[in-house]
């Protein structure tokens, strides 16, 4: 039985759909998941490596501020639905599974044109425009805030709070001494974890580097991801007590080691911090879209499971001023610890794929 699963662009969306794949091909191994992304997005990448099979279509976004390229939207929406539609003919699927971005729109588009049944896994506080669009016409959507509702259109009872899936801690966990002594940390070190997405942030790195060359407080130590892009123009502040990396794979190895975390807002870092119960200071992308990061951070925030620093205006002094401040004060980081693990819900593909396996018929 083929399950359509449509979304990608970054990262955000595509590895959603790859947790939920492989839940539910372990809850139902006649279940055979068939990816559909955009040719110029992550998954081009991504999905290659992975065991699934997949189509890549000539999808875009709806370019706001080039209205003029908007051509190439309107032509690889044509181009994608014919796709969409051969793939169809081989196999009409049970089911379309939408994970969001402008990926996920032609094939939940194609779907609700030919009576097949559509879902969505809506991951951020503030839903995309797919994600809004096609709510009306979805027989159920997994939110990963419970403040999405609100932008969503009735009934609720089509709305179930799962949290985004992600890859759940290992239990036990991993000992913190020794995984900080594998990152050549000194085992007894406060580590904030500093990432900022999949392809880094020049922004938060460029103030994290200033904090660096004025010096870091005794006993704390950075284990801190820069992205691939900017990883040479910041390598040179390593020390035995700044642990520069690239990128961060597998990151688990990274929560290990870690006490607390300053990051960007999406929506499967901050859903991993949670599960972990690592602090968070996060300083949201502003140019995200619908400025959505900041609206993750301030739910966050106010669970009190995180502390938010808005971009605009960030000084190394002030996240000298945060960090530091939480590294004196052990209640604080302790009552984040609680707030993240009240919001975790590190089962959330497992959950969402039984939903999923529940609207299905038993064979096919």
């Amino acid at each position: 039985m083929r399950i359509l699963f449509a979304g990608g662009g970054t990262g955000g969306h595509l590895y959603p759909g790859l947790a939920i794949a492989r839940a539910l091909v372990a809850q139902r191994p006649d279940l055979r998941p068939h990816f559909v992304g955009a040719r110029r997005g992550i998954e081009r990448e991504v999905l290659p490596t992975t065991e699934f099979p997949h189509t890549l279509l000539d999808l875009h976004p709806v370019y706001r501020p080039q209205l003029w390229r908007n051509w190439r939207t309107v032509r690889g929406a044509w181009s994608s639905w014919r796709g969409v539609s051969a793939l169809a003919r081989e196999e009409r699927p049970a089911l379309v599974v939408g994970t969001g971005g402008y990926a996920s729109a032609a094939a939940l588009a194609w779907g609700v044109r030919h009576g097949v049944p559509v879902v969505q896994h809506i991951g951020d506080a503030v839903p995309g425009h797919a994600a809004r669009l096609f709510a009306r016409w979805s027989t159920e959507c997994y939110l990963g805030f419970a403040d999405a509702v609100r932008s969503l259109p009735g009934p609720a009872s089509r709305y179930h709070v799962t949290g985004n899936p992600i890859q759940p801690p290992p239990s036990p966990r991993p000992d913190a001494a020794a995984a900080r002594r594998e990152w050549g940390l000194a085992p007894d070190a406060t580590v904030l974890l500093i990432f900022g997405g999949s392809q880094g942030s020049l922004a938060l790195n460029t103030v994290v580097g200033a904090w660096v060359a004025t010096g870091l407080p005794p006993g704390v130590s950075l284990l801190w991801a820069t992205g691939r892009a900017t990883y040479d123009r910041f390598a040179a502040l390593a020390s035995p007590t700044v642990r520069i990396v690239p990128y961060l794979a597998p990151i688990a190895a990274a929560y290990a080691a870690a006490d607390l975390a300053l990051v960007r807002g999406g929506m499967m870092g901050t859903a991993e911090l949670c599960a972990w119960g690592l602090p968070m200071i996060i300083v949201p992308l502003p140019s995200a879209a619908a400025d959505h990061q900041t609206k993750n951070a301030e739910a966050l925030a106010r669970a009190c499971a995180a502390i938010h620093l808005p971009q605009r205006g960030l000084t190394a002094a002030q996240v000298a001023t945060v960090v530091e401040g939480l590294v004196q004060d052990p209640a604080r980081r302790a009552a984040l610890t609680r707030g993240a693990l009240a919001l975790a819900k590190p089962n959330a593909a497992a959950e969402i794929a039984s939903r999923i396996v529940s609207l299905l018929p038993a064979t096919r």
